[in-house]
């Protein structure tokens, strides 16, 4: 299908993405059930990280065991709705250091417009994960890592809950060295840019407000 596309068919995963679509779930339960797919999500987006070994001393006796090394990863929240899964990746990476990309989209002309930029320094050295919770149109995502790359990333991820052909087409066509990582590729965009069937506005539905 697209070979940087990556579809998380965990059961935990589809069964929660049923309650996020539903348009009767509350705002509370959205932003719960968000956060516990995003964990979900997260060992899937990190399973590659680099282990060392660590000299360590069980009650038992003494053992060479693995750990994370190297420096710390970063996750990348494009505002706002962004922040609904970066909650997730956060209680599964504490340690994670995080940036911000602030991205409103024309809802007329679909082009993504930049407003903040700020992330941690050293980004050629870390392993850079995109997190949307929406891969529409793939013009925010694009502009998004086109900026980390400026910024000196190197291995970037892009890491949403719901994926639209367009989109994922779009940014692998612009960044085919960015792999993509979904619980979902559904079927299309509608005429305005929003995914079918998709969840409706992930920001709107996060924070309870209107478009």
């Amino acid at each position: 299908m697209y070979a940087n596309l990556t579809v998380v068919d965990h059961p935990l995963i589809q069964h929660k993405l049923t309650i996020l679509r539903d348009k009767n779930t509350s705002t509370a339960q959205f932003r719960q059930v968000l956060r516990e797919v995003a964990v979900i999500l997260g060992c899937e987006v990190t399973k590659d990280l680099t282990l060392g070994k660590i000299d360590i001393e069980t009650p038992l006796e003494k053992i060479s065991a693995p750990y994370l090394e190297g420096k710390k990863l970063c996750f990348v929240s494009i505002l706002r709705a962004g922040n609904g899964l970066l909650d997730g990746l956060l209680d599964l990476i504490p340690s994670a250091r995080v940036g911000h990309v602030g991205i409103q989209r024309d809802h007329e002309t679909l082009e993504a417009h930049r407003y903040y930029f700020k992330t941690p320094d050293k980004l050629d050295e870390r392993l850079v994960i995109v997190v949307d919770p929406m891969l529409a149109t793939g013009n925010t995502a694009i502009d998004a890592v086109n900026e980390l790359k400026k910024a000196g990333a190197i291995k970037i991820k892009f890491l949403c809950l719901v994926a639209a052909p367009e989109g994922v087409e779009k940014l692998s066509k612009a960044h085919p060295d960015v792999p993509i990582i979904t619980a979902a590729l559904d079927r299309k965009l509608n005429d305005v840019g929003y995914i079918l069937p998709g969840l409706g506005d992930a920001g709107d539905r996060i924070y309870g407000t209107k478009g």
